[in-house]
């Protein structure tokens, strides 16, 4: 059979069903649900004529785990993904978990991030398997939890051992293949001036005012240290949340007072080749400066951990003419006929991924997956035509990386 056929054989009808069934399964971050579905996805493996396990992680949360066995000495292959979401905001039009489809879109929650490239993987290896072919190299599905926890899931995963030669991480990226993205942090910055009534506030330092002037230099910053261009494209700092008043507990019933405290917290983006340190460093100058502006001002500045005992998310890269980024780009361009987009991909670039957990542990790989578009929104959404687009993708890079031959 060939690679024209077989993408030829994908029954996108089975391969929407099953998405559809992904998105029914309420699985917010470490709850029930999210258990019950990787439990369902352990079923569907073993359904399939895979050896499927679920592995603990702890909180009593398991990822499910399925490797379809090569026939021959081929190079192996991970896909990976998570299927924890975000929980539904305000200003849904359709049933969350409906799985709701009209003739261009998917819906639900969590179907971009990231149940449309769990399917993805799963319809690609049925396919396969329905074509009547094997691998030659083995590959392994990963459905995983609490990515949305910093990839607790991935990282207990490696831990036990699961590995191979190449991954793909399908977290969205509208099918483009992303070689770069960047670590993140959180961070406090706590300043402190002195009151005064409004009627004295020259004689005053303005903690308020301070605050103000330095989100914007925050928000506008590109930290130094960056290597190449790529790696200052995923440079972003980000100012979310700003409280001030006065005294510690930030006092709001006296205002005709000049505010002497307040709390940014807020968020980094970095390549590969800066750190949090250094980071920090950067932010650390401009502090130095709102001081001469802002007399008697004091401060402090330092990593805000929102995810207590959960890992960080690191930065990734890979080459760009890496085995397993060309494997990709040549399975997009037999089934889109163009080029596939490649590199720091924004706005995904500013996501962590699984990916960057992955590559720390010495296996190469790229992030592709269908979605982003539409994602982490009310009414999130998928493209049919390009999750179907994914499916074959993936099928004709594990015949790349792998090799196929009849079962």
């Amino acid at each position: 059979m060939t690679p024209e056929d077989l993408i030829a054989s994908v029954d996108q009808e089975a391969c929407i069903a099953r998405l559809k069934d992904m998105v029914q399964h309420k699985s917010y971050s470490e709850t029930e649900g999210e258990r019950a579905l990787a439990a369902h996805m352990a079923d569907i493996l073993r359904e399939i004529g895979l050896d499927a396990e679920l592995q603990p992680v702890e909180g009593e949360r398991v990822n499910a785990i399925g490797r379809l066995k090569g026939t021959a000495n081929g190079k192996s292959i991970l896909f990976n993904g998570h299927l924890d979401t975000n929980p539904v905001t305000t200003g849904w039009t359709v049933d969350p978990w409906g799985g709701v489809v009209d003739n261009e879109f998917i819906y639900g929650i969590g179907v971009s991030n990231m149940k449309a490239g769990d399917a993805a993987y799963l319809c690609a290896v049925e396919t396969i398997l329905k074509a009547g072919l094997r691998p030659k190299g083995d590959v392994i599905l990963s459905f995983v939890v609490g990515e949305l926890q910093g990839g607790i899931g991935t990282v207990r995963m490696l831990e036990q051992g699961v590995t191979a030669d190449y991954f793909v991480n399908s977290e969205p990226t509208d099918i483009a293949a992303m070689t770069l993205h960047a670590g993140a942090f959180s961070f406090q910055i706590d300043l402190t001036g002195s009151t005064r009534h409004l009627s004295k506030r020259e004689q005053a330092c303005d903690a308020l005012a301070a605050a103000a002037a330095l989100v914007p230099r925050i928000n506008n910053l590109t930290f130094t240290g960056a290597k190449t261009d790529d790696h200052r494209k995923v440079n972003r700092g980000h100012v979310g949340v700003l409280r001030a008043g006065l005294g510690d507990g930030f006092e709001e019933w006296r205002p005709p007072q000049v505010a002497d405290r307040a709390k940014i917290l807020g968020t980094c983006r970095y390549a590969p080749s800066q750190t949090v340190e250094s980071v920090m460093d950067d932010m650390r100058i401009l502090l130095r400066a709102l001081e001469l502006e802002y007399p008697g001002l004091k401060w402090t500045v330092g990593s805000y951990d929102q995810r207590k005992g959960k890992p960080q998310m690191p930065p990734f890269e890979v080459a760009r003419d890496a085995t397993i980024v060309q494997a990709v780009n040549k399975a997009y361009e037999t089934v889109r006929g163009a080029p596939q987009p490649t590199g720091p991909i924004a706005p995904s670039c500013f996501y962590g991924t699984d990916a960057a957990h992955l590559a720390a542990a010495g296996i190469e790989g790229v992030v592709c997956g269908p979605g982003g578009e539409f994602n982490t929104m009310p009414d999130e959404r998928v493209r049919l035509t390009q999750f179907i687009d994914c499916v074959k993708v993936y099928i004709l890079t594990i015949a790349e990386i792998c090799g196929l031959e009849d079962a």
